[in-house]
């Protein structure tokens, strides 16, 4: 047995919706209990739910005239009416919707001259110390453990200051800014040392792709390699966590390990926990599962697995639940009504091109609805290729080109004095869509998709022509709703995979979600969960694994490569700087690796899926 190594105590909630209104109903019990409270607050996608739900309660009642607040950090140099500075972000989703006072709201200012920048941060420190301290800090985390801008190797005495942003931050900024080289390479941040003496600190992270740096920052030791670990050292600091961004903490991870007698019988989704104890160990033991012994059992802490039956059953078991989870033609579903939506126009063949392509050849009416336009993805030079190309036609072919001249010089104009980051004219916007848009049925089209069978739906939440994106609302769930009582399927296929840098997975699961529950019980269709652009199922969560042959994987990424605008270079390519095709490459080879290494089967590539009910 090991002790529950975690040295920051925690909340684990079921969903970000769940810890967003936790967390604000702890700031508005601390503004309760001291109408003059100081806050320390942050920005970035983390916290706009947070925000949202304490702009509910003000709406409610909650006062916020006296307070005071300081937000962490800004980017250097920027000026506060930049659609990425810090101002206005916390103008957009927070201040501009309560009553706190403009003379008590102070954000580091990022349009300063370079020598006067250390006067600006001593006067910071002053201010907060003149406030009388934070009372309460909310942060977030970043990918290499940062809290603010304390990148690692930041010392713990640190205070407000100017520093560099690590390369890493840089790149999980670049979706704000159109692009890495147009993100600053600065900022100004608080320091470790006055984060650390706010009276209560809340840490936030949601989402499997900040799972990792939470489990180091958590269970590690304290250490500025990864600065949100010397919160370690405060007295009242929580982390509140969604269960993506808990899954690698043993509590989560390996519960079985902190408790002798931990029992699996009984709990809801038992039998799935032992699959996922057996796939665990079998793992660490690197044995296929028919080998694993009682001594391996009782050595993991999975002594009361065995208890009221042998380990040969045990394994058995496990193999038979995960053979059964495989199938192929014949075993999916056969001449059904069927969506298959799609956040972004390339997700359908990235996460699903091999059900795809063997839903369409069971005879199935498939239809695939792309969500959202994907236009801020499409590189400027594409709109003048595609423009370039449409004038050579117009000319080759005798046709009208005056107009079409009057419109390329038009963009053109614009792309050549356009800022990093500025707003498309709709001109432009149109451009890119269309070109989104004809790659998507050109790669639905290679799986075997009429045509006609492509719904291109540009979902209202997603039309500011910038990277922040207006809250999902009425009109989004009203429109996903009418398309599923128009085509009425007996199936739709929704994409599961949560960590997309910019969000926009987690807001369409959420309409998709919202439309379907609007819906009677008996009109709602078998929902299948599907990852692989940004992460993928592990065999423990997966339902339904779909074997691939080597031809069915060449396939599947030839449609992915008919999306040309995303080819060799994405916009937003996240943490993983792989093209698409090779994120998919490795992670259905890796599956069918890891099936086969548990001593079943082998396939070239498998695919999996979740089956949700809602």
């Amino acid at each position: 047995m090991i002790a529950d190594p975690a040295k920051i105590p925690l909340v684990i909630h079921d969903d970000h919706g769940a810890l967003a209104v936790a967390v604000a109903r702890r700031v508005a019990e601390v503004v309760k209990n001291n109408p003059g409270a100081v806050l320390g607050l942050p920005t970035g996608s983390t916290p706009k739910g947070i925000y949202r739900e304490l702009i509910k309660l003000h709406r409610e009642g909650l006062d916020l005239s006296q307070v005071v607040t300081f937000n962490l950090d800004e980017y250097f140099p920027i000026t506060s009416e930049t659609p990425q500075s810090y101002h206005r972000f916390m103008e957009k989703n927070f201040f501009r919707h309560v009553n706190i006072k403009k003379e008590n709201i102070h954000i580091p200012r990022g349009d300063l001259p370079r020598e006067k920048v250390a006067a600006h941060c001593e006067e910071y420190e002053t201010q907060i110390a003149a406030a009388g301290g934070i009372d309460l800090m909310m942060l977030g985390i970043g990918r290499t453990g940062h809290i603010g801008f304390n990148e690692p190797g930041t010392p713990p005495n640190a205070r407000t200051r100017l520093v560099r942003i690590h390369p890493f931050t840089r790149r999980d900024a670049a979706a704000d800014f159109f692009g890495e080289e147009n993100a600053p390479c600065e900022a100004i941040t608080m320091g470790c040392a006055t984060i650390l003496s706010a009276r209560e600190i809340i840490i936030v992270a949601m989402g499997e792709n900040k799972s990792g740096i939470v489990q180091r920052a958590v269970e590690g030791p304290e250490t500025a390699d990864v600065p949100a670990s010397l919160l370690q050292r405060c007295q009242n600091v929580k982390f509140h966590l969604d269960r993506d961004a808990a899954a690698e903490l043993m509590r989560v991870k390996t519960p079985w390990r902190m408790d002798d007698n931990f029992v699996f019988a009984g709990k809801d989704g038992a039998d799935r926990e032992i699959l996922r104890s057996v796939i665990a160990l079998a793992q660490a033991c690197n044995k296929p599962i028919q080998r694993l012994s009682q001594d391996d059992y009782i050595e993991a802490g999975l002594a009361s697995l065995t208890v009221d039956r042998d380990t040969d059953t045990i394994n058995r078991s496990c193999c038979r639940e995960l053979m059964s989870k495989v199938r192929d033609h014949e075993a999916l579903p056969h001449n059904e009504r069927i969506i298959l939506f799609s956040p972004h126009p390339d997700d359908d063949v990235i996460s699903s091109g091999g059900i795809f392509r063997k839903l369409v050849e069971n005879g199935n009416d498939v239809y695939a609805a792309y969500q959202t336009s994907g236009n801020i993805a499409v590189f400027d030079h594409d709109v003048l290729r595609y423009m370039d190309f449409v004038d050579k036609y117009l000319h080759a072919n005798g046709l009208g080109a005056a107009e079409h001249t009057k419109l390329r010089n038009r963009v053109e104009g614009f792309l050549d004095q356009k800022k990093p980051g500025e707003i498309d004219i709709p001109e432009v916007g149109f451009v890119k869509r269309f070109i989104r848009e004809s790659e998507a049925t050109s790669g639905a089209m290679h799986v075997g998709l009429k045509r006609d069978k492509c719904i291109f739906m540009n979902l209202p939440f997603y039309q500011t022509g910038a990277i922040e994106k207006d809250p999902p609302g009425e009109k989004d769930i009203v429109q996903t709703l009418e398309l599923l009582k128009k085509i009425d399927p007996q199936r739709i296929l929704v994409a599961g995979d949560l960590s997309d840098p910019h969000g926009t997975h987690r807001v369409c699961l959420w309409i998709i979600k919202s439309a379907v529950q609007r819906l009677p019980a008996e009109k709602r269709s078998v929902v299948w969960l599907y990852r692989g652009a940004w992460q993928e199922w592990p065999l423990e969560q997966a339902d339904i694994l779909v074997p691939l042959t080597e031809n069915e994987l060449l396939l599947k990424k030839e449609a992915i490569f008919k999306h040309q605008s995303q080819k060799d270079r994405a916009m937003f390519p996240g943490p993983d700087q792989r093209e698409f095709w090779q994120r998919v490459d490795d992670r259905n080879t890796g599956t069918a690796r890891r099936y086969y290494q548990l001593g079943l089967p082998f396939y070239h590539a498998l695919e999996a899926y979740v089956d949700q009910r809602w």
